[in-house]
Formats: C-alpha cells, sequence, structure tokens
C-alpha cells in the first residue's frame, strides 16, 4: 500500500524533537540534579524544553499500532500477519536490551537496563499478534478502556512481596530493581498503559483508508475533541493525573501547572493532550506536499533506524564536551543511571543544547535519506523491513 505522507511527517516530526530531550538529558548543566518541569526551580524555557518532548513516545507508539494496521489491511494470511509482528516485537526486545542499552549508558559492562519505548512497542506487536481475528472496533475499544481506566490502579503497591511488586511494575507502574551491587533493572515504560495507546493507534487506521479531504477533517475534528477532553478533565481537577495542577508565582507557571502531566506512565490527561496535538498534526500534515514536509518525513521513515544511530553519535558528542571541560575517561561514572558524565561542573546550557540538537538532526538527515532510498531499491530484501 502507498505510504501516506501525514504519518511519515508526523513521525518524523517527534523523532526530531525526541532528540532534543535527548541532548538535554545527557548534556544540560542540571540535567542530573534537577527535574526540569519542577516549577519550584525551573524556569518556563527549560521546562518547555522538556515539556515539548512529552510528545515524542505517544505519538511513536500510536503510529506504530497505525502502521500495523495499514500493512496488514490488505492481507488474508493471518498467521503471516501474526508471524511477521511476532518476529518484528522479538528483534525491537533484542535491540532494546543489546544495542540501544549500550548507546544510551554507553557501558560495555551492562550494569544498568530499562525496559522503555522500544520493548514496549515491540511487546505491544507481539500481544497484537495474538489479537488480529478481533475487529478493529473491538482492539479500538479495549484500547480507550486502558487508557481511560488504568489511572484506578496506580495507587496500588506490592512493596511486601518482590514477585508481585516486579509483575505490577512491568504491567502497570513505574520502579527500579537493584538486582545486584552491580546490575540494576528499571521498568520506565510500564506496558499496559502504552499498549493501550497502540491498540488505540491499530483501531485509528482505518482512517487513513479515508479519502484525503474527509481524512483531513476527521482527523482535525478528532483532535479538537480530545483536547477538550484534556481542558475540562484538566480543568476539573479530580481525575487523569496524578499531580493536580494548582495557582503559581505567576500566570505563565499557572498555565505550566495546567499543562504539567505526568509520562511514567502515561496518565489519561498525558495521553489526551499529547495525542490531541498528534491529531492535529496529522490533519495539518495531510495532502502537504513541501521541501519542508519531504525533509521532515524522511526521518519518519526510518524512524528505528534514526532511533539507534541519535543514540550514540548524542553520547559520543557528550564524551566530547566531557573531555573538552577537562574531565579524563577515569573521572566518568558508569552504573545505574550514570551516562558516564560526572553529575557537578559539567554539561551546557540551553542555548547550547539547542545547538548541539540542530547539530545531530542535519548530521543523520543524510544517512537517513541514503538509508531510505536503499530501502526503497532494494524492497527484494526483507530483512530491511526489521530497521
Amino acid at each position: 500500500m502507498k505510504r501516506i505522507d501525514s504519518i511519515d511527517f508526523t513521525r518524523g516530526l517527534v523523532m526530531i524533537i525526541m532528540a532534543l530531550d535527548h541532548v538535554r538529558d545527557l548534556m544540560h548543566t542540571t540535567a542530573l540534579t534537577q527535574d526540569p518541569t519542577n516549577l519550584e526551580t525551573t524556569t518556563a524555557g527549560l521546562f518547555l524544553t522538556r515539556w515539548i518532548t512529552h510528545l515524542c513516545a505517544p505519538t511513536f507508539v500510536f503510529l506504530s499500532g497505525t502502521s500495523a494496521y495499514i500493512s496488514l489491511k490488505n492481507s488474508t494470511d493471518i498467521q503471516a500477519g501474526r508471524k511477521f509482528l511476532i518476529s518484528r516485537g522479538l528483534w525491537l526486545i533484542l535491540l532494546e536490551f543489546t544495542v540501544i542499552t549500550l548507546g544510551l549508558w554507553a557501558d560495555i559492562k551492562f550494569r544498568m537496563m530499562v525496559f522503555q519505548v522500544i520493548g514496549a512497542i515491540g511487546l505491544g506487536l507481539i500481544c497484537l499478534s495474538l489479537m488480529l481475528k478481533l475487529s478493529s472496533k473491538i482492539i479500538g475499544i479495549i484500547g480507550l478502556i486502558i487508557i481511560l481506566g488504568h489511572n484506578l490502579l496506580q495507587s496500588v503497591s506490592f512493596n511486601d512481596s518482590t514477585t508481585l511488586r516486579i509483575f505490577w511494575a512491568f504491567l502497570f507502574r513505574l520502579d527500579v530493581f537493584p538486582v545486584t551491587p552491580n546490575f540494576t533493572f528499571a521498568v520506565l515504560y510500564p506496558f499496559i498503559p502504552w499498549f493501550g495507546i497502540m491498540l488505540t493507534g491499530y483501531a485509528c487506521g482505518q482512517l487513513f483508508l479515508l479519502e484525503e479531504s474527509k481524512r483531513r477533517k476527521t482527523l482535525f475534528l478528532t483532535g479538537l475533541y480530545v483536547l477538550a477532553f484534556f481542558v475540562i478533565l484538566r480543568f476539573a481537577n479530580f481525575y487523569g493525573d496524578p499531580i493536580p495542577w494548582k495557582s503559581q508565582k505567576t500566570p505563565l507557571f499557572t498555565f505550566l501547572s495546567f499543562i504539567s502531566i505526568f509520562k511514567y506512565p502515561p496518565s489519561l490527561l498525558y495521553t489526551s493532550l499529547t495525542l490531541g496535538i498528534m491529531f492535529l498534526t496529522l490533519a495539518a500534515a495531510d495532502g502537504v506536499r513541501n521541501r519542508l514536509v519531504s525533509i521532515v518525513s524522511v526521518y519518519g521513515k526510518v524512524p528505528l533506524f534514526y532511533y539507534i544511530l541519535h543514540w550514540y553519535l548524542i553520547h559520543s558528542l557528550m564524551f566530547l564536551l566531557m573531555f573538552y571541560q577537562g574531565f579524563t575517561w577515569k573521572e566518568l561514572p558508569f552504573g545505574a543511571f550514570q551516562f558516564g558524565r560526572p553529575p557537578a561542573n559539567s554539561g551546557v546550557e540551553l542555548p547550547y543544547i539547542y545547538m548541539i540538537w540542530a547539530f545531530v538532526v542535519i548530521t543523520l538527515y543524510p544517512l537517513c535519506r541514503w538509508y531510505n532510498g536503499y530501502k526503497a531499491a532494494h524492497r527484494e530484501k526483507k530483512w530491511l523491513r526489521y530497521i
């Protein structure tokens, strides 16, 4: 089936934005010591630099479900579709705990492993493969029930039982497990809430089979309805996010409190706000053909390739920065939640973060363009579908 440009553009846009968050994580002066969304200590610029990147993971997960629907729509062989989703899911999980983990922590001893977005997508594809006999409507309803209701379970904990605690964290809530003094495992992307987003994305895949003008209108109205739902529920301040908004020292910071939403796991309000913006972006890009859309879409056509490369490039730049700032290799810490960067007297301020981010994105463009062309010219090589 012909590629849908608005999906490639939207996915490419969030992949570009994602790199900003990871540059900030590794190189901003206060990244290791301060929460950028803490309104008591942050600045508006730093808050918004972090906040805008909230759009990335839910869009990526949602569109993974959408892409699965579109790719399987014309196939009558459920077994073949199931086999592909399972193999791709297992491949993503393998990458998560090998190539991506090394790029993220730059620790050849693998003292830290994290179940995060790529692993969640991989497991989601495996579970989705078992649901292919269900109608997209039923799958969408299941996804919506998860999105709307999982916040009811966030206060449940099993701290008295290690087994139940691990099981519950894997399904519903963030947790960190120091397995040994030299190995830590963390669940940052609890599976069920993200799976709900993927299932909803799968069900919405049928929207992209509509005629262009009708599709654009439907996406636009859906975005407006979802954002209206967010505003009403957020204003009510009684459900949908563990952190209620409240009046702050200035109107600007009160607004920041209103849009400050919880990602780990993705709350109902987090999902509503980010996916509402995603729908509007899809609508705005639908049918648009210009140089900007073409450039951004290149990243969206090879997201996994870009994702892997961007971690290695950013981490390499971080090491160069550390050496430039006078640190030696022996002074770089590695281990649980350590990127190989000393927490004190290292890093750069926000304007430089944006400059480094631009360098990363521009540097990766020709590589992504080459790889996209290579994939298009070698469709007979089935392994290219996995990267």
